[in-house]
């Protein structure tokens, strides 16, 4: 069975990084740890994690990103 995913999404590369990079170091024996610089991206993730009925366990998400905010993405997500 496929590991759930913990998917972080942040517009700012260097602290997308270091989140995933600790994610990877504490997590990632139990979860697959994936990324997305945008709100838009994000989305586009999920829907291809829900075609493949790959589990979410975890969204750890940026509030204030340009393209939408972290409520706005977790509603349309979900």
């Amino acid at each position: 069975m496929a590991k759930p995913i913990l998917l972080s999404v942040d517009d700012e590369v260097q602290v997308l990084n270091a989140i995933s990079r600790d994610l990877r170091q504490h997590y990632g024996s139990e979860y697959r740890v994936m990324t997305a610089s945008s709100g838009a991206e994000a989305i586009d993730t999920v829907k291809q994690l829900k075609l493949r009925n790959s589990p979410v366990a975890l969204f750890l998400v940026d509030q204030r990103m340009p393209d939408m905010t972290g409520t706005e993405f977790l509603a349309k997500a979900v």
